[in-house]
This record gives structure tokens, C-alpha cells and sequence, in this order.
């Protein structure tokens, strides 16, 4: 059962205010019911001391809803004394207009209701200990509804019945008003919380993974200046055979890359996100994006679709959102046959990167459990790059959608909003 806690717990807030316009509603109702009782039913009541109680209601109402601007947090003890005044002020009203007898007593059932849908246990049994004593303690102190003066004794019956059933159908529309609206806030919060449990459950991957790559960054540093030097002394060895030269060139060039690499996992702590420290405009971050990705797969061909306004808006290129784009481009690089078609939109609120290959396109499997870790269909797959390449258009508050086309091949579709990407943000 859910409970009001001393939180910034929207939900509570937006409960007190229910409680108050039911109460507001219930000082308009009390008006009603006392004008008729004295001006139709012609029944002598105390009026000037149930017109002080429902006026000292409406001081109460209106000190209420002059919270300020319910900018702090509702706490239980709050909400609870709201619930308690209201069944004190039922009790008084209820004193002077017939006691137990008046069939609007069963009313005392609303502000227990409520209690018991959203407070804590305890506060449930105090508003229930005093809900039973004021009830009981006007089986004894009331004074009686002067109605046998005006009526005989087969009219106060129907006049009573007549109460009871409008006592119910009041009960009835506060309760489906008040109690279901907080049933179903009382869903949204679970779904809200299904969903924080769910975000928790993806960051502690993220978490282990950067753990991870952190370690696999320190360890690999060692065996890579190894590797450098022995590629270095094996050019110096044989500088008269062109062919050897040329393979240690190379050799020596993906290590670099790979040191380059591990230099950017290990300085990669959040802090600073720019590759140059500067805005780039998204067009020229677009085609240095896939400068790069060329250089390390220049056998694939692509096809490139670019539109947006000019001059585009200037961004700052982030380097895990560069990885991610060249993950799901390797991805598409694997499968394609033929070709890539890469199709880039922008404006001055959003990107939007549409990555199509001409492959077999994704299973069914794939479909449901794209951007699950650790799930993979490739024989040496590990499952990462389509759950890192989402996990960082997520954390730019982006999506990343997978689907097959309508011919042959499957798309990737990523969404970035570009204030996520401002230069300073």
C-alpha cells in the first residue's frame, strides 16, 4: 500500500488538493442541506451555532489552500489532521441536528476511507478510534431534530429514509470522485516506480561494464607498448625490405589507434565530454563522424543523405555519442551486401540518423530484445553495441529504434534532441 511520506512526492501534493476541493465541495453541501432543513422542511435548528461550525470549515479550507503554493512536501501528520478536522467538524454538525439519529452520520465512513487509502497503518487506526468515538459519543450527546413537531410520525420516517438515501448517493459520488482518482494515482506511481527500478537495473550494467573497460584499459597499456616497440625494432631490422616496412607501418599504426583508444576509456569520466573543447556544426560532426568510421572500414560503400537548415545548428560532439554511431554502423557494415545508406535529418530542435543496410534484416528475436545486454545472435557477438549505442542516446534524453524495411534489410533509427548537445550545456 502506498503512503504518504515527507517527500517531494507530487502524488501527495496533488492528493491534499483533492481532499481540499472535496471539502470545499462538502461546506457547499452543508449550506444546501441547512437552507432546505429551515426554509423547506421548516425545522427549528440551532442555526447561528451550525453557522459559526460551518464558517470555522471554511477558515479552515480557505488557511489550507493558503499553503504555500504547496511548493513543500505534504507529510502524513498534515494530511491526517486534515482528514481529523473534518470528521470533528461532521461531529458538531451532527451535535446540534439530531445526533446518531440524523441519517447523514454515515458519513464518518468517507474520512476513514480515505485514511485507510493512502495513509500508514497507525494514522488509519486513530482516524478509526476517533471516527467510533464521535459516532458513539453522540448516541448520547445531540440534540434531536425537531421534526416531530412539523410532521407525523410516518412522515419523519420517509424524511429520515429520504436522508439516508441522499447520505448514500453523496457518499457514493465523493467516493468514486476522490477515492478512485487517488487508485489511480496510487498506478501511476507503481508504473512510475516500475519504470525507476527497471532504469536502476540498465545503469548497474552500465556500471559493471564501465568497470570493465576502466580495468581492461590499465591492463592493456603494458602488452601495447610492448607491441609498439617490438613493430618499431622489426622496421629497423628490415629497412631494406619495402614489404615488412610496410606491415609494421601499419602495425604500428592500429596500436597507436588502439592506444588512442584506451586513452579516451580512461579519461572518460564524465567530466569532459567535447572532443575539442568547442562547438562543431551538426553537418561537419556528421561527415567527421564518418571520416572516421571510413577510415577503419574503407571497404564498405555508403551512400550518404544529409538535410537540415543552413547553417546547421552547432553542437558539442560528444565522444560516446561518436561510438555510438560508429557501433551501429559497423553493425550494419557486417550484414550488409551490397551497401549502407545513411540518411541524416536535422532542424534547430532534433537530429535524427536513420542507418539502413541491405542485409537479411533482424529476426524476431532481435526485435524484441534489441538493446539487451549480453544479447546476441552473432557466433563471437557480445551483445553491447546496440545496448551502449542506446544507453547513450538515452542519457541525451534520445531513442534508438530498430525495425526491418519494407523491401530487404533492417534500419536503425536513432532521435537526439540537440539541446542535450549545446555548446555549454
Amino acid at each position: 500500500m502506498f503512503e504518504l511520506k515527507r517527500s517531494t512526492d507530487s502524488t501527495a501534493t496533488l492528493n491534499l488538493k483533492r481532499l481540499l476541493l472535496l471539502r470545499s465541495i462538502a461546506i457547499v453541501c452543508e449550506l444546501l442541506v441547512l437552507a432546505v432543513a429551515i426554509r423547506v422542511l421548516h425545522m427549528d435548528l440551532p442555526v447561528t451555532a451550525m453557522l459559526t461550525v460551518i464558517i470555522l470549515h471554511t477558515i479552515i479550507n480557505i488557511l489550507a489552500w493558503a499553503r504555500p503554493g504547496f511548493r513543500h512536501p505534504v507529510s502524513v501528520p498534515e494530511f491526517a489532521l486534515q482528514l481529523a478536522l473534518d470528521t470533528v467538524v461532521l461531529a458538531a454538525l451532527l451535535y446540534f441536528s439530531g445526533g446518531y439519529t440524523n441519517p447523514f452520520v454515515s458519513l464518518f465512513l468517507l474520512p476513514l476511507v480515505i485514511a485507510a487509502s493512502i495513509l500508514p497503518k497507525v494514522y488509519t487506526w486513530i482516524m478509526a478510534v476517533l471516527t467510533v468515538g464521535c459516532y458513539s459519543a453522540l448516541i448520547f450527546f445531540y440534540r434531536p431534530l425537531p421534526m416531530a413537531q412539523i410532521t407525523s410520525s410516518g412522515s419523519e420516517f420517509g424524511l429520515h429514509v429520504l436522508g439516508m438515501w441522499f447520505s448514500f448517493l453523496l457518499s457514493a459520488g465523493l467516493v468514486v470522485f476522490f477515492v478512485v482518482r487517488m487508485a489511480t494515482s496510487l498506478r501511476e506511481r507503481d508504473r512510475a516506480l516500475a519504470q525507476v527500478r527497471e532504469r536502476a537495473l540498465h545503469d548497474q550494467h552500465l556500471v559493471a561494464l564501465g568497470t570493465l573497460a576502466t580495468g581492461a584499459a590499465h591492463e592493456l597499456g603494458t602488452p601495447l607498448a610492448t607491441m609498439a616497440v617490438l613493430a618499431h625494432e622489426l622496421r629497423i631490422e628490415h629497412a631494406n625490405d619495402p614489404e615488412v616496412v610496410e606491415k609494421a607501418d601499419i602495425f604500428r599504426s592500429q596500436i597507436e589507434r588502439c592506444k588512442t583508444i584506451i586513452s579516451d576509456i580512461s579519461a572518460s569520466t564524465g567530466q569532459a565530454r567535447g572532443e575539442g573543447g568547442c562547438g562543431v556544426a551538426v553537418d561537419d560532426y556528421l561527415h567527421a563522424v564518418l571520416d572516421q568510421w571510413q577510415a577503419l572500414s574503407p571497404r564498405t560503400p555508403v551512400m550518404l543523405d544529409m538535410h537540415g537548415p543552413n547553417p546547421a545548428p552547432y553542437i558539442l560532439a560528444d565522444k560516446t555519442l561518436t561510438q555510438a554511431i560508429i557501433n551501429i554502423l559497423n553493425n550494419a557494415a557486417e550484414v550488409a551486401l551490397d551497401q549502407i545508406e545513411i540518411e541524416a535529418r536535422w532542424d534547430v530542435e532534433q537530429m535524427q540518423i536513420a542507418v539502413r543496410d541491405d542485409g537479411p534484416g533482424f529476426s524476431d528475436a532481435v526485435l524484441g530484445n534489441a538493446g539487451t545486454p549480453f544479447f546476441t545472435t552473432k557466433k563471437d557477438g557480445h551483445g553491447l553495441g546496440l545496448f551502449l549505442a542506446r544507453a547513450v542516446l538515452e542519457r541525451f534524453h534520445g531513442s534508438l529504434e530498430v525495425s526491418n524495411c519494407s523491401g530487404r534489410g533492417a534500419q536503425v533509427h536513432m532521435r537526439l534532441p540537440l539541446s542535450a548537445l549545446e555548446v555549454g550545456a
